[in-house]
């Protein structure tokens, strides 16, 4: 099988470890399991002590009762028994594709977006075609091209939302047309949701799964809940053919996930309340102190996000995303992602979720890394 380099990926391989100030990374500013036992107010000594005592076998194949019903809450639609937990979103998404799709299958995705929602189903010999989201248009889909591209049938639609880099979000009315979209066909329709929840306000952001039969969801414990170091995510969806052959597929690729990251997991998803309350509070406050910073910087422009934690940004230098972004990390160690990685030149990703101090300096340091290079 051959498959397109992960650009984003490769690319925070090659320098995330050794940034100064990290504004390309994605997830809310991550917790420990101290501060999980605080927010949760769980007791640590006894939960480490059950923890311990427990003998390391696959545990629950299915996933535990706890971490299924967590999950579960997170839909207004959803059950326990329509779940296929995953080790993380990204291996939610390689299995809906391994386990649905085919050579010679009509998929249609997005971009700029997460590379696996087309990267993938062209490895696995689909007919992929993109739907390009426009800065004008805010990054949302156009659904009249959207429709001709699904005339005379596909097999799935693959949206992003809220959308990684752009931030960019679909209204349920959007989301509602894209379903009748999809139902012309009888598609698929896989939504990465790994974001979900993160808004701007407070409004209920409706799940593709309680909008459509055919929806599938994925989503993890890494952005949203700031457990990145728990790889653990999930598959949801209604469509009994789909869970069919996700579970068929799982015997082959992975059995079960963690015990220790099921626990650990099933524990923030019984204390969402908290974490979220602790999350937004980041988003928002730190999307104010970009969106600041942004207006008194003349050499760039973006759409504000109405969602998720990235901001996809332009920069009107002649010179190359991968370039400025390598000679900016040299220069004051401030990283950030190449727009080039989305396939959206001159412009960068930048992760404004970080702890507010590090977004500040990673932000002062690269104003000053644009004056030298307005100055050559």
């Amino acid at each position: 099988m051959n498959i397109k380099p992960f650009a984003v990926e490769e690319w925070m391989n090659a320098y995330e470890t050794g940034a100064r100030y990290n504004i390309a990374e994605t997830c809310v500013d991550s917790i420990s399991l101290d501060e999980l036992f605080e927010l949760s107010g769980t007791h640590k000594e006894s939960f480490l002590n059950k923890l311990c005592a427990r003998r390391l076998t696959y545990g629950y194949i299915e996933g535990s009762p706890d971490l299924k019903e967590g999950i579960a809450a997170l839909y207004h639609t959803i059950r326990s028994d329509e779940i296929v937990p995953a080790h993380g979103a990204s291996g939610a998404n390689h299995h809906v594709f391994y386990s649905l799709i085919n050579p010679g299958d009509k998929v249609i995705s997005i971009m700029p977006s997460y590379q696996q929602l087309y990267s993938i189903p062209a490895s696995l010999g689909a007919k992929v075609e993109i739907l390009h989201l426009k800065k004008e248009n805010s990054y949302l889909p156009d659904l009249e091209e959207l429709e001709e591209m699904a005339r005379g049938g596909v097999k799935m639609i693959c949206l992003n939302n809220p959308n990684n880099p752009t931030g960019a979000l679909m209204s349920p009315e959007i989301l509602k047309k894209v379903v009748d979209i999809a139902k012309k066909s009888d598609a698929y329709l896989l939504v990465d949701e790994v974001y979900r929840h993160l808004t701007q306000d407070d409004e209920w952001q409706p799940s593709i799964v309680d909008m459509y039969e055919k929806g599938i969801s994925t989503s993890s414990m890494s952005k949203v809940f700031s457990l990145a170091g728990v790889r653990l995510g999930w598959i949801a969806t209604h469509d009994k053919d789909a869970l069919k052959q996700f579970w068929s597929h799982r015997d082959y690729n992975l059995i079960s996930c963690g015990m220790i990251d099921d626990t650990i997991a099933a524990l923030a998803l019984a204390s969402k309340n908290q974490i979220l309350e602790r999350n937004k509070k980041i988003i928002r406050e730190n999307l104010d102190i970009l969106d600041h910073w942004i207006q008194k910087e003349p050499r760039l422009s973006y759409v504000k996000p109405k969602a998720g934690t990235t901001a996809l940004v332009y920069y009107d230098f002649p010179i190359d995303s991968y370039t400025l972004c390598r000679r900016m990390y040299d220069s004051c160690g401030t990283f950030v992602t190449p727009g080039d990685c989305f396939d959206e030149p001159h412009s960068m990703r930048i992760g404004y979720a970080a702890d507010r101090d590090t977004l500040k300096k990673g932000l002062q340091a690269m104003s000053t890394f644009l004056d030298s290079l307005e100055a050559e």
